[in-house]
């Protein structure tokens, strides 16, 4: 059976950076989702001490 492997792959040099707008939206989507799964997993253990 042959190895499964990713090899990453560099960005191009030629290549610009993303807009700063489109960066900051990311960051703040995952900041976000990030909240609500820590808030979620809280609430969840919270519930599980009060059955």
């Amino acid at each position: 059976m042959p190895k499964f492997s990713i090899k990453p792959v560099p960005p191009n040099e030629d290549d610009p950076p993303p807009p700063l707008a489109s960066r900051l939206l990311w960051f703040a989507g995952l900041a976000i989702c990030g909240l609500l799964v820590v808030g979620s997993v809280a609430y969840l253990l919270r519930s599980l001490l009060f059955l």
